[in-house]
Order: C-alpha cells, then sequence, then structure tokens
C-alpha cells in the first residue's frame, strides 16, 4: 500500500458514524462544499454511493469528477480511503 495521509489514518482506524464529508481523505473544504451541494453530506452517503458502483476505481472516479469536478488525485484519496474503510469494517 502506498503512503497514507494522518486524515486517512485517523478515518481508517474507527467506525465512520455521522462524519461530515470532509473527514474523507482527498476531499477537502472545496470539493466538500460541491459534494454537500449534490446531497452527499457525510460520508456514509459518499460511501453508500461507492458501494452502488459496486467498489469500481475507475466508475467511482469518474463519479467524483462529475459530481465534484474531483481531480484525479484527491477523487484516488477518497477511493482509497472508502476501500481501506471497508476492508476492516465490512
Amino acid at each position: 500500500m502506498s503512503s497514507t495521509s494522518q486524515k486517512h489514518k485517523n478515518f481508517v482506524a474507527e467506525p465512520m458514524g455521522d462524519k461530515p464529508v470532509t473527514e474523507l481523505a482527498g476531499v477537502g473544504q472545496t470539493m466538500g462544499k460541491k459534494l454537500e451541494a449534490a446531497g452527499f453530506d457525510k460520508a456514509y452517503v459518499v460511501l453508500g454511493q461507492y458501494l452502488v458502483l459496486k467498489k469500481n476505481r475507475e466508475l467511482f472516479l469518474e463519479w467524483m469528477k462529475d459530481v465534484c469536478n474531483g481531480n484525479t488525485k484527491y477523487a484516488s484519496d477518497c477511493y482509497q480511503c472508502l476501500s481501506d474503510w471497508c476492508d476492516e469494517f465490512l
């Protein structure tokens, strides 16, 4: 696994609960506002979309690009964060 940010490590270390979308690795304030405007205000809502897309990396990255104009780096960070969280808790 590649090196991960502290934000990623913190997110994957505990149950998701009711965390805001900005707690996801790769999602800062700007992308968070765009996701919230599209109805994805909580991390678990983005997780739901990740699962609907069958954990498919390419589909998730494309979805992030479409919904919040996320670049590949940040979308990949978010994807990896959700993937690692699922490996830990699902």
